[in-house]
């Protein structure tokens, strides 16, 4: 199950979710926080969903349909978060919650309240298997500045003292090679995770991507580490197999089905 924003546009949010969710082979549910206007230029307008309308949602699907994974987006207010991380823990056997902790669009668009980061770090990431912010997102969490590649190993452990194992992402980074971070926090293993950087505007959606390809492996029965590496491994295909769209004006899509059509 997907909790997240809409994104008319079909790269980001919950269609990615559902695409990414779908092509890793899982059935894909959801619950709308947010209804977005947005295209690959830019964000122009968030419509928030009432809480309690989300809660229904959550529950609607849980108590009828149940899941084996959940991937969580954009969460833009605290009440909006308290609600989400109530609706889930009425339900104890959902274990496997992949968090990307979205805060800022690929366009540099805000998603999320400022008062909402504290919400965000106490209140939903401890509830958590995995979070997944890029550099930008863990500098919010972190409150300070990362330097380079040889900070990320240490950021990532401290982030994980909120109780949580976590991929730093580390596509801000200007490097030919793409570099992120895993650290388990169930294992106290720190991984590296590195792929070819692929020179293409299409990158609307990746950490929505990423972070349900993650949850559908989780849902497979698959160890943290392999649904780690392989999430890894799809989106890293996807950009690739994506660069060469001219969808919009802006960062378009990658390719969801890779492995099904061109």
């Amino acid at each position: 199950m997907t909790i997240a924003g809409s994104d008319p546009s079909g790269g980001a949010g919950v269609q990615a979710d559902i695409k990414t969710i779908s092509a890793c082979g899982c059935f894909a549910t959801s619950a709308i926080v947010a209804v977005v206007d947005e295209n690959t230029v830019g964000v122009k307008g968030v419509h928030p969903i009432p809480p309690s309308f989300v809660a229904g949602q959550i529950h609607s699907i849980l108590e009828d349909i149940g899941t084996d994974a959940v991937k969580i987006g954009m969460l833009h207010s605290s009440e909006l978060i308290l609600a989400v991380r109530d609706s889930l823990r009425a339900y104890p056997e959902v274990s496997n919650i992949v968090l990307d902790p979205v805060m800022v669009a690929t366009s540099g668009d805000p998603l999320l309240c400022p008062d909402a980061v504290a919400t965000l770090k106490e209140v939903l990431i401890p509830e958590s298997r995995i979070i997944t912010p890029n550099i930008p997102e863990a500098e919010i969490l972190l409150g300070r500045k990362i330097g380079g590649h040889d900070e990320l190993p240490d950021a990532a452990r401290e982030l994980a003292s909120l109780g949580v194992s976590v991929l730093l992402k580390g596509g801000h980074l200007k490097d030919h090679t793409l570099t992120d971070i895993f650290y388990n926090a169930e294992t106290g293993i720190t991984t590296t995770l590195a792929s070819t950087r692929v020179d293409t505007p299409n990158t609307h959606g990746t950490g929505c991507t990423l972070s349900s390809a993650i949850a559908s492996f989780l849902a497979k029965r698959c160890s943290l580490d392999l649904a780690v590496s392989n999430a890894k491994d799809y989106i890293a295909a996807a950009i690739a197999a994506g660069a060469g769209y001219s969808i919009g004006r802006g960062h378009g899509p990658v390719h969801h089905f890779h492995s099904f059509w061109k």
